[in-house]
């Protein structure tokens, strides 16, 4: 029985990855995806990005089903030199984008947001720094084959196969994930949905 059962929560995402995580934690919740405009605005840098979209999409939630249960929504962008790598739209944008990442550090910038009601709204972001040794052309087109490259910021899974050619994360494995648990589980405990 999950320890927060005298309170329930929403999961603002329709991620099956952010949903496999917040198991880990034991926390009792249902989700409702969240239809929000993801676009990156002019000028906007990563960690002001995530935290918007998170925020909107913890907001939005909460309007939807009427405020009666905590919302918590994240969202996560993979950053190369400063910018913002979004998820692939097809398959030659997802090769690009590991191309780039070959051989190479970049950040992954996750933010998370438990939005009690309009006027208690409580963010934490998470910054992790993850390297990829080499990705030989063959490897490249054999993790594009797998289909685990779409519908993923900068076209990756560290779950997945992507694993075997990441050499070094400093910072947060669940945050690269969706979900930095240290930084949700301090929410949580805040609003009292977990002990």
């Amino acid at each position: 029985m999950p320890r927060n059962s005298s309170r329930k929560l929403i999961l603002a995402s329709a991620s099956p990855r952010r949903s496999e995580l917040l198991k880990q934690i034991d926390v009792d919740f249902r989700v409702v995806a969240a239809d929000i405009d993801e676009q990156v605005r002019e000028g906007e840098e990563p960690a002001a990005y995530v935290l918007r979209v998170a925020r909107e999409k913890a907001v939005a939630v909460l309007h939807e089903e009427g405020g009666d249960l905590p919302v918590l929504a994240a969202d996560t962008a993979v950053v190369l030199d400063g910018q913002i790598m979004g998820k692939p739209r097809h398959r030659g944008s997802a090769a690009a984008m590991l191309k780039q990442l070959s051989g190479r550090t970049h950040e992954v910038y996750s933010a998370v947001t438990l939005a009690i009601s309009e006027q208690e709204v409580y963010d934490q972001l998470n910054v992790t720094r993850v390297s990829f040794a080499i990705l030989e052309p063959e490897w490249i087109e054999a993790y594009l084959e797998s289909g685990d490259s779409m519908d993923k910021a900068g076209a990756y899974g560290v779950q997945g196969r992507a694993a075997e050619k990441i050499s070094r994360i400093e910072g947060s494995f669940s945050g690269v994930m969706g979900l930095p648990l240290y930084e949700t589980s301090q929410l949580l405990q805040r609003a009292e949905v977990l002990f």
